[in-house]
């Protein structure tokens, strides 16, 4: 994988150009050694801006690794039949 999106606080990031499992050993490691750190990267579409994350133990975070050509920003609608579905699910319809 060569983008990475993050979810963080309830906002979506986005890291270019770099491997996936470089960035979850270095976030695993800070948890590990409760070594905080900032990691830089991209906010917004069109022209992004840059952020920095606070990765530290207890500061959920969640690395989504995106495949090449793949359109990760239409998100599933939710199943209004189904109220555990938030729109993360799966659309078996075809």
């Amino acid at each position: 994988m060569k983008r990475i999106n993050i979810a963080y606080d309830g906002a979506v990031y986005s890291i270019g150009e770099q491997e996936f499992e470089e960035y979850r050993d270095r976030i695993t490691a800070a948890h590990e050694h409760n070594e905080p750190f900032w990691l830089r990267v991209n906010y917004g579409e069109g022209r992004p801006q840059p952020a920095d994350l606070l990765i530290a133990p207890g500061i959920p975070i969640a690395l989504i690794p995106i495949a090449p050509g793949i359109d990760d920003l239409d998100h599933p609608e939710p199943d209004p039949d189904d109220p555990s579905d938030h729109g993360t699910g799966t659309d078996d319809d075809g």
